[in-house]
């Protein structure tokens, strides 16, 4: 069942993370799991993990910090926050894509879609599952971190495989990042307010940060 948005807002606490950052953090339940998935979701998926398992089993080289999440979680996910009028907009960011699957299911939705991944190997097989899939997720190879934020650049000096140097990947990809109305991440352990910053640095109020927490499921906050 949905609900009109502000009440919904309403229901949710607003937290102060830092002195810099505030947030609405809206609880989603268990219940998504029993939600549908969106069409051609589950063939996606189905396709991404196959890819994802040749790829693993192919490479000499581990990349140690790729990690998959819950696809189906996340579609779920994604579908209750649209049940729910959450959405400012209809843009949408993958934070460390990986294979972009995230970005693809958003895609299949009608957003404007965007993965963003550092490792050039796995935007290469990202691209490739998206072509065959003919989906229009956009995949970019650099660091989502955007630049002239000084306490990003000291932060990401302890966040693994995150890079502040290179050129601004929003310049490529043509859009800034408060552009953005969804984003999605799979943080490792610790790295949760990292994200959060990055967001909070450049993200426009009411933007979305969806986060996969492993056995605690989906993580919802709302920028405020």
């Amino acid at each position: 069942m949905t609900v009109n948005a502000s009440e919904f807002f309403e229901r949710h606490r607003v937290c102060n993370r830092s002195d810099a950052m505030a947030w609405q953090e809206i609880e989603i339940p268990d219940s998504i799991k029993k939600l549908p998935y969106h069409d051609s979701a589950e063939h996606l998926i189905d396709s991404a993990n196959d890819a994802i398992e040749a790829f693993m089993l192919a490479d000499e080289t581990v990349i140690e910090n790729f990690v998959t999440c819950d696809f189906h979680l996340l579609d779920q996910a994604m579908t209750w926050i649209d049940q729910n009028h959450l959405l400012a907009g209809n843009r949408f960011c993958e934070l460390g894509a990986g294979f972009a699957v995230g970005a693809m299911l958003a895609s299949l939705r009608g957003m404007e879609a965007v993965g963003i991944e550092i490792e050039p190997r796995l935007v290469a097989e990202a691209q490739k599952v998206a072509d065959s899939l003919r989906n229009d997720a956009q995949i970019h190879c650099g660091s989502f971190v955007p630049r002239g934020v000084d306490e990003l650049s000291e932060i990401a000096r302890e966040v693994r495989n995150v890079d502040t140097e290179e050129g601004d990947i929003y310049d490529e990809i043509g859009l800034e990042i408060e552009d953005f109305d969804l984003f999605f991440a799979f943080p490792w352990p610790g790295e949760n307010e990292f994200f959060e910053t990055v967001v909070d640095a450049r993200g426009s109020v009411g933007a979305l940060l969806l986060t996969y927490r492993g056995r605690e499921g989906m993580h919802l906050l709302r920028k405020v």
